[in-house]
């Protein structure tokens, strides 16, 4: 242990780096573990089934993972956290500013960061002074975690939210959208979806181009949740 002293001393003064400091070290291996585990369960297991977006669950888990590293190695200096969070900020806004990130997947994003960051932040420190540990404990860190997976798991199984789907459509035959006509706009509707629709919402009529909007409310579950359902026009 001497050793290790004695080298990380003289480099320490050479060139403002230490050889090895195992505390530290395994600390930052214990919570990248449990980050990494917590981050790849919400986007793999929770996100993907409904949404199929391989394209998101690799930014969600890449994304996550940077905040975290970049937190851990700049947390002793608060100027610099702050520094990398706005940094990193800017190229998010950068980013996602060019392309209509839905709001679902904006939600998981801001929670896998808000993971990260905790995960990162999550460290004790001990003052020999006052001989006490201050800041947060093994068993806080796990119980933070277990909260935020237990979180998205009550509202991605829909224990807590009703499973009713909604869906735009833009209709074709306006002969049917008046209300003396909802049952055989009913069943036109379910005839060409091939859904059990629950009830419906007809929005602006074109009696120019012979079409209107429609929103359909149903239960289907293996239909509901992907990111392109809310979409109202065909993307270039």
């Amino acid at each position: 242990m001497d050793f290790f002293n004695d080298i990380n001393y003289q480099l320490g003064n050479l060139i403002g780096l230490t050889l090895f400091d195992p505390q530290h070290f395994i600390s930052l291996v214990v919570r990248l573990i449990i980050n990494l585990v917590v981050v790849s369960i919400i986007a793999r297991c929770f996100y993907f089934p409904h949404s199929r977006r391989r394209d998101y669950m690799f930014i969600f888990i890449l994304m996550s993972m940077s905040i975290f590293l970049l937190v851990s190695l700049m947390e002793g200096d608060g100027m610099n956290l702050g520094a990398a969070m706005g940094l990193f900020a800017i190229f998010g806004i950068m980013r996602f500013r060019t392309e209509a990130v839905p709001i679902r997947e904006m939600t998981y994003l801001f929670l896998l960061i808000a993971v990260s960051v905790v995960n990162a932040l999550g460290r004790a420190e001990y003052h020999p002074k006052a001989d006490y540990w201050d800041g947060f404990g093994l068993v806080t860190i796990v119980f933070v975690n277990l909260t935020f997976l237990c979180m998205v798991w009550l509202f991605e199984s829909s224990r807590l939210v009703s499973n009713l789907c909604s869906k735009y459509i833009k209709y074709d035959n306006i002969a049917l959208v008046s209300p003396d006509k909802r049952d055989e706009l009913k069943a036109d509707l379910e005839k060409r979806t091939g859904l059990h629709i629950l009830r419906i919402e007809v929005g602006m009529i074109d009696f120019l181009k012979d079409s209107c909007l429609i929103r359909i409310y149903y239960d289907e579950p293996k239909d509901c949740g992907s990111s392109i359902e809310q979409v109202m026009k065909m993307p270039r």
